[in-house]
């Protein structure tokens, strides 16, 4: 199967290059997809697969049964872009101003478009059912993976099973084209924005005596302060960040302001130790705003959660990349501190979030940021044959 999924993906590579390029040319932001997500359902309806649309909004779910009975594993793909203004140069650069695929989901949608037209051409030697999720709203809280989750698609329908394994991937600038990157376990961290207010008197910054309170004062050690929330209650063993990277003091060299707003993010790998980070900086927050005669009010809007890999999945796709790719173009990843909300599937399905070689010397979601063209000879062959292998595997009775 590796040599037919290879062929085919060869042959159909034009195709997916065109279907990449169209995609980026024209992207659109978190839940405003819908040109992309017309442009899926055109391309796959002639494969006469069963299709589902405007799930969370832009949704399309697209279902291929194989030839023999099986169990049901999902692949998906992300569809939003980001509002940067490109600066690749390319022929097919954004068409809109300030709406670019900084972020590569331009890859992951044509690659998914390209193994279900792999697989479509295979589907007599598919044991089972292979469902692909194309996602709105990746970047965009609260996301798109939830409301696709709870309008049932992880659910068993009428003929159908419910997915038994989830898989994803993602490109990734400093692997190069041709490489497959994973790791078993914990992989990407959740992600918690931190608004914190400072309120004290504001007044002539020449008198600071006359004031009643300097918010100003008062923020500088609610940040130094911050930093104890990580090194003196987090487990060393509990990978976790915080930052505050945006300070807002509307004051002057001669005026000292009424507020100073400090925004942030908080990362982490584990449900139990985010939780109890919210209360950390709470009280860090509000006891240092008040040693300083201020008052702190703090605000945490809870993003995705920690990303894990099953572990099972994880080897799965490990041993099917070395099948696949072969066994110097593949590596095991570190942990990344970006947020995905795949990890709502993974909570609810056991499966594996893996990394695709990009070739780029520049870093996602920057405005020069372009996966190579050639990184679709990977992606799309290897979702179509993960997916094989899996439903493969479970054929012949092998659990993950």
């Amino acid at each position: 199967m590796v040599r037919e999924i290879k062929a085919a993906a060869a042959e159909l590579y034009p195709a997916v290059v065109a279907l990449r390029q169209k995609i980026h040319q024209y992207p659109e932001l978190a839940f405003e997809e819908h040109e992309t997500a017309r442009l899926v359902q055109s391309t796959l309806s002639p494969l006469g697969l069963g299709l589902e649309t405007g799930i969370a909004k832009t949704g399309v779910v697209a279902t291929l049964k194989g030839g023999r009975p099986g169990p049901t594993v999902l692949l998906r793909a992300d569809m939003d872009a980001l509002p940067i203004q490109e600066e690749t140069g390319v022929r097919y650069a954004s068409s809109r101003d300030g709406v670019m695929h900084a972020c590569g989901h331009d890859v992951h949608t044509a690659s998914l478009l390209g193994a279900a037209m792999i697989l479509h051409r295979l589907r007599a030697h598919i044991a089972g059912t292979v469902r692909m999720v194309f996602q709105p709203s990746e970047e965009l809280l609260p996301g798109g993976a939830k409301p696709m989750i709870e309008a049932g698609i992880l659910r068993a329908r009428t003929g159908l099973a419910a997915p038994a394994a989830a898989f994803a991937q993602h490109v990734w600038h400093a692997l190069p084209v041709g490489t497959i990157g994973i790791r078993s376990g914990m992989f990407m961290a959740s992600s918690d924005e931190v608004y914190i207010t400072v309120h004290g008197q504001g007044g002539h910054a020449a008198e600071p005596h006359r004031l009643a309170s300097d918010p100003v004062l008062a923020a500088a050690h609610v940040i130094v302060a911050l930093q104890s929330v990580i090194s003196r209650h987090c487990n060393p063993e509990m990978p976790s960040v915080l930052s505050i990277g945006s300070v807002s003091a509307a004051g002057a060299t001669n005026v000292i302001p009424d507020t100073v707003h400090l925004a942030g993010t908080l990362r982490a790998m584990g449900e139990a130790w985010r939780s109890q980070a919210h209360a950390f900086i709470q009280r860090v927050a509000t006891g240092t705003a008040t040693a300083y005669g201020t008052q702190a009010t703090v605000e945490i809007r809870k993003g995705y959660p920690a990303l894990h890999n099953d572990p099972g999945a994880a080897a799965l796709t490990r041993s099917a990349a070395v099948e696949f790719a072969g066994s110097d173009h593949v590596v095991d990843i570190d942990r990344w501190y970006a947020s995905e909300d795949f990890a709502y599937f993974l909570r609810t399905v056991p499966g594996a979030f893996y990394l695709i070689g990009a070739g780029c010397p520049h870093m996602i979601h920057t405005s020069r940021f372009l996966a190579a063209d050639a990184t679709l000879r990977t992606s799309a062959g290897f979702m179509a044959y993960l997916a094989w292998r899996f439903l493969a595997k479970r054929e012949d009775r092998i659990p993950l």
